[in-house]
């Protein structure tokens, strides 16, 4: 199992630079990839967390941390398609792909904060039908010699689009979500599906979910890899995380293990750099060789 890491974009951090000294020191430390968050604005559970401070925009910290890095994958988890052009965010995440060397993973999803959806332009009662739609414009224009494509939200053709990403065949788009309809989203259209905050004996059952709906559309759920974001933290009514002992921690990541979780992905939770880099150490020291096992 690989071990990604949050760099904390959503927690409020005052200084951004250390957020990519962070990636450094994951990558340094051998940590499979790092992740990043999407909320435009400071609104609801946001705001709740964080208030006024800064919530930094994902590709453009990944654009930075590209280019202090050279092996760490770059993920999004997970970018709320419905605040996004589909076609623009199809040119930044195909140029990020090709500067960092073919490192880009992009988790999206279908968002759940009404006013912040609307206030982007989107109808909110139809963010799953645009998200589909939006997957299906960046693949056509990702792999398409001269894209074209009729849909409600996107109408294109006689142009070219460039440049492609460096990933063959393309950038993999992995579903994030819970819910039913995120899950038969990842098993219709995912590279992967990445829920956030279950346990393992939960996530068992959205895997068992999974492989049912991915044999309903003639897919192999083999070829749709699980990943898991999961904070350091107490469990507590709502958000289950994974503890904040080192021996409960590698308890339920050994759990993960054994349900072919292929990356787990471990958030501090945290506005203080120093804990983010001391829960990094403390991974890399005590997760990773068990891990890697």
């Amino acid at each position: 199992m690989k071990l990604g890491f949050s760099l904390l974009n959503n927690w409020g951090v005052d200084d951004p630079q250390a957020l990519v000294d962070l990636a450094c020191r994951a990558e340094e430390a051998g940590i499979d990839s790092v992740w990043v968050h999407d909320h435009v604005f400071n609104v609801g559970h946001v705001f709740d967390r964080i208030g006024g401070k800064p919530y930094y925009e994902p590709l453009t910290l990944l654009s930075f941390v590209a280019a202090r890095t050279r092996r760490v994958r770059l993920g999004t988890s997970v970018l709320v398609l419905p605040y996004h052009n589909p076609v623009r965010l199809a040119k930044a995440a195909a140029t990020l792909d090709v500067l960092s060397g073919g490192r880009l993973i992009m988790g999206v999803g279908v968002g759940l904060i009404e006013e912040e959806i609307r206030a982007l332009g989107s109808p909110y009662a139809e963010r799953g039908a645009f998200t589909d739609e939006a997957i299906a414009v960046m693949r056509a224009l990702w792999t398409q010699d001269e894209p074209k494509f009729e849909g409600k939200y996107s109408r294109f053709d006689g142009m070219k689009f460039s440049p492609k990403p460096l990933q063959k065949p393309t950038i993999p788009i992995v579903i994030g979500g819970v819910s039913r309809p995120a899950i038969r989203r990842a098993a219709r259209l995912g590279d992967g599906w990445q829920p956030l905050g279950m346990l393992p004996e939960a996530l068992g059952q959205g895997i068992a979910t999974l492989r049912e709906e991915a044999r309903a559309t003639g897919r192999d759920a083999a070829k749709i890899p699980v990943s898991i974001a999961m904070s350091l933290a107490a469990a507590r009514a709502g958000r289950d995380a994974l503890g904040t002992k080192p021996a409960e921690i590698l308890k339920n990541a050994r759990a993960y293990a054994s349900l072919g979780v292929e990356t787990l992905i471990i958030s501090a939770s945290t506005s203080d750099p120093r804990e983010a880099r001391s829960a990094l150490e403390m991974i890399a020291r005590e997760v990773a060789p068990a891990a890697a096992g």
